[in-house]
């Protein structure tokens, strides 16, 4: 399931062409829930890409900068030990 919360969000539409409107204040949170697949992969020369798709072909990229991505892996390190998530 993607969840998308857009904010100060307009456009326009006009002969087939979608336009953006409005202040440049917009901000947008975007959820994706029930991953049925994720990966990590090489982007560009400096970065990793973790792509996550849910059942319904919904899809979540982020590109991460190798400090980035050891910082997210230390904090899983630390939720295997300490979170019950992890438990059986």
């Amino acid at each position: 399931m993607l969840n998308l919360n857009l904010s100060d969000f307009m456009v326009e539409f006009k002969e087939g062409s979608v336009k953006n409107v409005g202040p440049t204040t917009k901000e947008v949170t975007a959820k994706l829930f029930d991953i049925e697949s994720v990966e990590a992969r090489e982007f560009g020369d400096k970065r990793v890409k973790v792509v996550a798709e849910d059942g319904e072909g919904n899809e979540v990229q982020l590109a991460f900068f190798p400090e980035q991505v050891e910082e997210l892996a230390g904090d899983i390190e630390e939720l295997q030990s300490e979170s019950r998530a992890f438990e059986d």
